[in-house]
C-alpha cells in the first residue's frame, strides 16, 4: 500500500522524488519506496521530510500514532517538568549554555531574563560561535501587534515591548558575529523555545500569566521520540518566515 499523503504533498509543493532525495540525503530509490510501498523512513529522515514539506510526521505516516515504541521514546524525552520558569535552576541554564557546541536556538518575545542572569551572554555566544556553534536568536518585534497584545494579556502593557527593545539592544553587538543570526518574528507564541544541542527547555505560555510563571519542559532528544523534533520543526518554520534583524530599525535601538 502506497503513501498517498506523501505523494500528494510532494506534488502540492512541487517537489520531485529526486529533489526530496537530494535534500534528505538519500537515494531516489529510497524515496520511491517510501511513496510506492508505504515504507516508514528512519526517524532522522522522517523529521527532515516533514520539515521540508512543512507538515507533521504523524500526518505523513499516521501509523506512528499507534507505534508503542514512539510512545515509550516520547516519555523518555521528558527529563524534567518545572512548575514555572523561576523553578528552573540557574545552574541548569548556565550548564546548557556552556555545553552547547553545535546548535543553540532561542525563540522568545524578549527573553530578557536570560541576559539578566547571564550578563556575559553576548560574549559567550560570540566565543562559542567562533569555535563552530550555530546560534539562531529569534525575538519579537516590539512594534508589532502581537507584542502589544501579549503585553496586555500579561497585564504589563508596554513593558513587554520595552523588554524586547532592551534584549535587542544588548544582543545587537552580535549582528556582525560569524555563526550568530538574529531575526524578528510577528508570531503569536504558545511557548518559548531554548535549544542547546540535544537539550531543549520549552516554556509554555498560559493566558494571563507572564512567561516566568508558566511551566517548563526539559526535553532531551531520544532516538524514536517525537517531542524534540516537534518543537524543533516549529522553530524552523518561524525562523524561515522571520525578518533578518539587520533589516529592521528596532535591532539597533
Amino acid at each position: 500500500m502506497g503513501n498517498d499523503r506523501l505523494r500528494q504533498l510532494m506534488q502540492l509543493k512541487g517537489t520531485s522524488t529526486t529533489d526530496l532525495a537530494t535534500l534528505v540525503e538519500v537515494d531516489p530509490k529510497t524515496v520511491s519506496r517510501w511513496i510506492e510501498t508505504g515504507r516508514v523512513p528512519h526517524p532522522r529522515h522522517r523529521a527532515s521530510v516533514a520539515r521540508l514539506l512543512e507538515s507533521e510526521e504523524t500526518f505523513l505516516w499516521p501509523q506512528l500514532i499507534q507505534d508503542p515504541s514512539t510512545h515509550v521514546a516520547s516519555r523518555a524525552e521528558i527529563a524534567a517538568v518545572y512548575p514555572s520558569r523561576a523553578a528552573v535552576p540557574a545552574t541548569l541554564w548556565r550548564r546548557l549554555l556552556e555545553s552547547a557546541t553545535e546548535n543553540l536556538d532561542i525563540l522568545v518575545y524578549s527573553g530578557l531574563f536570560l541576559i539578566d542572569t547571564n550578563p556575559d551572554l553576548p560574549q559567550l555566544l560570540e566565543k562559542k560561535a567562533a569555535a563552530g556553534l550555530r546560534a539562531r536568536l529569534l525575538y519579537g518585534d516590539p512594534d508589532s501587534a502581537v507584542v502589544t497584545n501579549r503585553g496586555a494579556e500579561e497585564g504589563i502593557g508596554e513593558n513587554l515591548a520595552a523588554r524586547v527593545r532592551m534584549s535587542l539592544s544588548y544582543m545587537s553587538g552580535l549582528l556582525d558575529a560569524s555563526g550568530v543570526e538574529i531575526r524578528q518574528h510577528h508570531a503569536v507564541l504558545y511557548n518559548s523555545i531554548y535549544r542547546f544541542d540535544d537539550d531543549m527547555l520549552v516554556n509554555t505560555h498560559v493566558l494571563g500569566f507572564p512567561a516566568g510563571q508558566n511551566p517548563v519542559l526539559h526535553v532531551q532528544r531520544v532516538e524514536g521520540g517525537k517531542l524534540f523534533e516537534h518543537y524543533g520543526a516549529s522553530f524552523d518554520r518561524l525562523w524561515a518566515d522571520a525578518l533578518e534583524c539587520s533589516t529592521t530599525p528596532t535591532c539597533s535601538v
